[in-house]
């Protein structure tokens, strides 16, 4: 079986690509994931906001703009201590080029329009085969339009192509208005892959101490459904790859996602919560799964569940609500129709 495939251009021995975590921190971190079998590694993510604390023009952008994002200020050690600076961060992307032979692709998240273009142009001279924007915003500011929320990632985007020439990746989130425009509009101004879905660590309550609780969960299964829907709606539709990157932690959802239509899949909970060296069994069991079945490539896998090639396009779309609805069972409605049956006093 050949699990070959093109990603955003990079010629990638599988699909399964380690992603975005604390596990790619260190060189040791990135040499161990290289070893289980990661076929790329996408870096943890450098983000300008623990780069320039200091700038006192960027403290006052930061108070300016608090109504957007604040609550992610607070989750960053103060600039003297914070884990890895851009010299830190370039040189460990210097380093894993040098000493690894699959694609390091670097992760940006930056504030400005200056950020973005800096530290994607050091990030490119780093060595970085790719980039990777994650465009982690949330729009609190209540007289934001959607318009301009969208517009805000077409700014961005273009911004960083115009910067660099390595293929650029944008990580989506799935809380647009109309999801399937927005990514066919990213595609038309540029982006070489879309990685769905983000996912947005929403702060929960701390009762005892009445704080705001930063709490990072790690992902589960069950969160396949809504990138699986997207990746199966876009397929065939847009010439960006198509990465998913949500809910993988078994070969299973690995498998789902390839029918579905994703050229990569991004695996990150599961190597946290079993280890880097899962990887191989990730790939040996998705190897096995496709070869008992007869495939030849990734080729023929990709897509054969997608909306343009199910023989009912409309399990996608709103008739799949109703028979959703339609096919699902109580237990305990079930269980008093059982008891009304048996007990006539019921």
């Amino acid at each position: 079986m050949d699990l070959s495939t093109d990603y955003m251009g990079l010629k990638l021995k599988h699909p399964i690509i380690a992603s975005s975590s604390p596990l790619s921190n260190t060189l040791a971190g990135i040499k161990l994931l290289e070893d289980s079998g990661a076929s790329a590694i996408v870096m943890f993510s450098l983000f300008e906001e623990q780069i320039r604390r200091e700038n006192e023009a960027f403290d006052f952008f930061l108070e300016s703009g608090t109504e957007s994002f604040a609550e992610s200020i607070n989750y960053f050690a103060p600039i003297d201590t914070a884990h890895k600076g851009p010299e830190d961060y370039l040189n460990l992307i210097r380093k894993a080029v040098e000493t690894t032979d699959i694609p390091i692709i670097g992760s940006l998240n930056g504030i400005t329009s200056e950020g973005w273009i800096d530290y994607a142009k050091q990030i490119q001279e780093a060595g970085a085969s790719a980039l990777e924007l994650n465009i982690y915003f949330i729009p609190t500011d209540i007289d934001m339009s959607a318009s301009e929320v969208e517009q805000r990632y077409f700014d961005i985007l273009k911004t960083v192509k115009d910067a660099v020439f390595i293929p650029v990746a944008i990580k989506l989130s799935p809380f647009f208005s109309a999801t399937g425009n927005m990514a066919k509009r990213l595609d038309e101004a540029g982006a070489d892959a879309l990685v769905l879905f983000n996912r947005f660590y929403q702060p929960d309550i701390d009762l005892d101490n009445l704080k705001i609780d930063p709490r990072i969960d790690l992902s589960t299964p069950a969160e396949i459904r809504l990138p699986l829907l997207w990746i199966a709606v876009l397929y065939g539709r847009i010439k960006a790859a198509l990465a998913a990157s949500r809910g993988i932690h078994s070969s299973t959802e690995i498998i789902k996602y390839l029918l579905a239509g994703a050229d990569a899949v991004m695996v990150a909970s599961a190597l946290i919560k079993n280890g880097p060296r899962y990887l191989s069994v990730l790939i040996d069991e998705t190897d096995k799964w496709l070869t008992a079945r007869d495939y030849r490539s990734l080729d023929e896998v990709k897509g054969v569940m997608s909306r343009q090639n199910v023989k009912d396009p409309a399990a996608f779309e709103r008739v799949n609500y109703i028979k959703v609805l339609e096919s699902f069972e109580n237990p305990f409605m079930s269980g008093m129709v059982n008891n009304r049956r048996d007990n006539p006093f019921i």
